[in-house]
């Protein structure tokens, strides 16, 4: 449970749930204003649970159906959405492997790409499954957003993310 020290610090234990929760009201309803082009999906694991709401450690899981290939995840929004905070989060404590995520932006109904993120995330069963990721953009008329996901840069793996959230206001990061 959060606490707040008389010294007016915030705090919390690192096994309990952020206090800085995200305001839902700018939350973009990606299901109700985008149709989702994918190249891949497990039925175990399909692309609704990527929306679903179940994230943290432990959530639901969008995978690829294939191990080992590149997949791509392409929000086909319905008309042109600003976009100033995108929150995702991967979470693999099976194996050992290196996943990249890139994050690419069309203004021009997906004619041409630019990018706004490459990341990877170093997973280890003994060490770091779990990565959350918050980044601030500037995205005004956002009509195509790609996810490339390469499961694992020097080996083996299925492309897995566990949820994706947009969001239209700076201040969508309280605390």
């Amino acid at each position: 449970m959060n606490e707040i020290d008389p010294s007016g610090l915030r705090k919390r234990l690192m096994t309990e749930p952020s206090s800085t929760a995200l305001e839902t009201s700018d939350e973009i309803n990606i299901a109700s204003r985008a149709t989702l082009a994918y190249s891949s999906e497990d039925p175990a694991h399909p692309l609704e649970h990527l929306l679903d709401t179940h994230c943290g450690r432990g959530g639901t899981r969008w995978a690829s159906a294939r191990p080992d290939v590149t997949e791509r995840i392409v929000l086909e929004f319905d008309s042109p959405q600003r976009i100033l905070c995108l929150v995702y989060e991967v979470e693999e404590c099976r194996r050992a492997r290196t996943q990249e995520v890139h994050v690419d932006v069309s203004l021009d109904g997906g004619r041409s790409y630019r990018s706004v993120l490459i990341q990877e995330y170093t997973f280890s069963p003994q060490g770091a499954t779990f990565q959350h990721e918050e980044l601030r953009l500037d995205l005004p008329a956002i009509t195509h957003m790609s996810l490339t996901i390469i499961p694992n840069k020097s080996g083996s793996g299925v492309a897995t993310l566990t949820s994706l959230r947009l969001f239209a206001s700076r201040n969508a990061l309280a605390g």
